[in-house]
């Protein structure tokens, strides 16, 4: 890990533990650039007494994002409109760029979903660090507490919480066939433009979120309800009608991407419980879509 080349090879890992950490690839890149920075700003022979340089980025890393999710709430009261994480296509390096079993696959993929990280927005800057690094990551408990600065057993704690409370708000999610199945039949009747078929495959309850960043025209307030959502979807095409919807993977499994005029405009991704559609996230702001163009 002496050797420049080393060094930078972890860049991948931390652009992907940031992501998961702050929800965008920009606030992402920007903690890693961070991270980088104190390290070549050390002397060289505090860097020379670093045994393992790739954990030392890892802790760092860390820190910079538990520092940049204190500042984030101020930051997102005044976002114009709803605030999103950053959608991610299902085959892009932040997604698989942490080192796992084949086994952990699914685990992984729901770890940069849109839904996952909604979740992961309620929880305590230091849960949401606790979680990641360990559940995520596998970085043990004593290295996560001097990122924090609590105790091993208090660290522990943090990541359990966060846990249960992610549990409990995904608790009933469809698997993945059952999610692509629903959003089929979602894309079907909205392309058709089938009220009764949409309200169908929604959940009384289902809310629409919307993030245009004041960037562009989005709802600013959730949608609330089955036949409000639906009239929504379907006057969406009326407000842009050259837009062609692409069925797109996702981490989370099948999602749709709209394109106008050949330009990504947003991405749809929905989240399922049983055979309904409860949750829709629509993403425009272009700051956000990145990594479609």
């Amino acid at each position: 890990m002496d050797a420049i080349d080393d060094l930078e090879a972890e860049r991948r890992t931390l652009l992907a533990l940031g992501y998961r950490m702050l929800g965008t690839v920009a606030d992402a890149e920007d903690a890693v650039q961070e991270t980088y920075l104190r390290w070549y700003r050390m002397p060289a022979e505090e860097r020379a007494r670093i045994d393992n340089p790739a954990a030392w980025l890892t802790r760092v890393a860390g820190r910079v994002c538990l520092d940049l999710l204190g500042s984030a709430r101020a930051r997102r009261e005044r976002y114009v409109g709803e605030w999103l994480p950053e959608p991610v296509p299902g085959e892009s390096a932040i997604a698989a760029s942490v080192p796992a079993d084949p086994l952990d696959r699914v685990t992984l993929d729901e770890s940069v979903s849109v839904a996952l990280l909604v979740v992961l927005e309620s929880l305590t800057p230091a849960e949401r660090v606790a979680f990641v690094l360990h559940d995520v990551f596998a970085v043990p408990f004593a290295e996560i507490a001097e990122t924090v600065g609590r105790s091993p057993d208090a660290t522990r704690q943090l990541a359990s919480q966060a846990r249960r409370r992610i549990r409990e708000r995904r608790a009933g999610i469809a698997s993945r066939e059952q999610h692509d199945a629903v959003a089929r039949a979602f894309a079907e009747a909205t392309a058709t433009g089938d009220l009764a078929a949409l309200i169908g495959i929604l959940d009384p309850d289902v809310v629409l979120r919307s993030d245009g960043g004041g960037k562009i025209s989005a709802a600013r307030r959730p949608v609330f309800g089955a036949d409000r959502v639906a009239r929504f979807l379907l006057g969406v095409p009326h407000l842009e009608p050259t837009a062609a919807i692409e069925p797109t993977l996702t981490p989370e499994g099948l999602a749709f991407l709209v394109r106008v005029d050949g330009r990504a405009d947003s991405v749809i991704s929905v989240d399922v419980a049983g055979d309904r559609i409860t949750e829709i996230y629509l993403v425009r702001n272009p700051d956000k879509l990145t990594l479609w163009r």
